[in-house]
């Protein structure tokens, strides 16, 4: 199990809900609730300062629930909080619901997923990049099964 530092308000620690979750809760580290109105976003503190182990990553993902129950995503889509920051991760929730939705205090806005990543170096070629199966048909190339 990999070990990771942190600094986090009482209260506020990153938790695994269930055994096998590979995403850790963040919740709302905030003094008065934040409402994001529809089609818009705000910004919202977890309270958690991080760590990252090199050779690591953290990335922040929005919650399955929110998004699908109340619109709520995350404004980036997917955070990267690299292992040289350590500053507070925050949440910049986004409203793409009809209803306004309002966070309170503890509330679950974000998770944390810590993974490995290699670093590379990239090379310029001259001439055409090998051939793939694949191929260069971008988005949706392969149908929707």
């Amino acid at each position: 199990m990999l070990a990771v530092n942190i600094k986090a308000e009482d209260g506020f620690e990153p938790v695994y809900r269930h055994e096998g979750d590979a995403g850790a809760d963040l919740r709302a580290c905030i003094e008065e609730d934040v409402t994001v109105m529809p089609g818009e976003s705000a910004w919202v503190g977890t309270g958690v300062r991080v760590e990252i182990p090199p050779a690591h990553v953290g990335l922040q993902f929005p919650r399955s629930g929110l998004g699908c129950k109340h619109g709520i995503c995350l404004a980036n889509g997917v955070g990267v909080i690299d292992s040289g920051y350590r500053g507070e991760v925050r949440a910049k929730l986004l409203n793409l619901g009809k209803e306004p939705y309002t966070v309170h205090r503890g509330d679950r806005v974000c998770q944390l997923v810590i993974v490995p990543f290699s670093r590379c170096r990239f090379w310029s070629i001259e001439g055409e990049l090998s051939t793939s199966d694949r191929g260069t048909d971008g988005h949706g190339s392969t149908g929707v099964d």
